[in-house]
């Protein structure tokens, strides 16, 4: 039996924030593997400040899902793909991320920026509908009260159906319950899509998963050529039958 994914990846660390090989995020059953991480900074007055640090955490499933299209393609050939990123955030599987902060943020701030950008891409589209409205009022209202010092996380989980998970820890642990559940796959999309998707705030988180999505989808095409070696009938078997 080929094992999971997150039997063959390895931990990454942004700073001084480590993400795990795998972990299992509330609003799902599931144990998801490390896709990548990266930090999300700004350029100012001439320096890079570094604000969070993001980690994107896949379902097993993606990568059989990903590999009929992906298989093959290079590292860099899947980093500088606006389709493979999309490919991720519209994909039939589960996902969850993890931003923890590497300076201080309140949760007004956060949501405000992030819905933000949702509404404009939405409005651009002609796809912003009353029920995208109320999603994000109930997005900005389970981060209103909420302040993140260093090290403090917010979790995402993302279901097929739209459904978009949030939790919140203050020390990096990962919740078994979460705050609030939204029903809106637009908005769900659009959250993973704000991290990674063309205009993603983390380059680095999408360098990292096209290098390590490229390494996992190597080694199952491997491991599928080994297995087909292992059952392919010899000569001989075939000439007896």
């Amino acid at each position: 039996m080929t094992p999971p994914p997150s039997a063959a990846v390895s931990e990454v660390q942004v700073e001084s924030v480590k993400f795990p090989p795998s972990v299992k995020p509330p609003g799902s059953s599931k144990t998801f593997f490390l896709g990548g991480a990266g930090e999300r900074g700004l350029e100012i007055q001439g320096k890079f400040i570094k604000f969070t640090a993001i980690g994107v955490y896949l379902e097993d499933a993606a990568l059989p899902s990903l590999a009929a299209k992906w298989s093959g393609k290079s590292a860099e050939e899947l980093a500088d793909s606006v389709e493979f990123f999309r490919d991720i955030v519209t994909g039939p599987f589960e996902k969850f991320s993890r931003v923890t902060m590497i300076l201080p943020l309140t949760g007004a701030q956060y949501a405000e920026k992030v819905t933000e950008n949702c509404v404009k891409y939405w409005q651009s589209v002609g796809s912003y509908t009353d029920a995208e409205a109320a999603a994000v009022e109930k997005f900005r209202e389970a981060f209103k009260d909420k302040s993140f010092p260093p090290g403090a996380s917010i979790l995402f989980t993302q279901l097929p159906n739209g459904s978009l998970t949030i939790a919140f820890s203050e020390d990096g642990s990962i919740p078994e319950a979460s705050n609030t559940v939204i029903e809106n796959k637009p908005l769900s999309e659009a959250v993973l899509e704000s991290m990674i998707g063309k205009h993603g705030v983390s380059p680095q988180a999408k360098t990292s998963l096209a290098s390590r999505i490229h390494e996992l989808l190597r080694d199952c095409e491997k491991k599928a050529d080994e297995v087909d070696k292992n059952v392919a009938p010899t000569a001989a078997e075939v000439s007896v039958a």
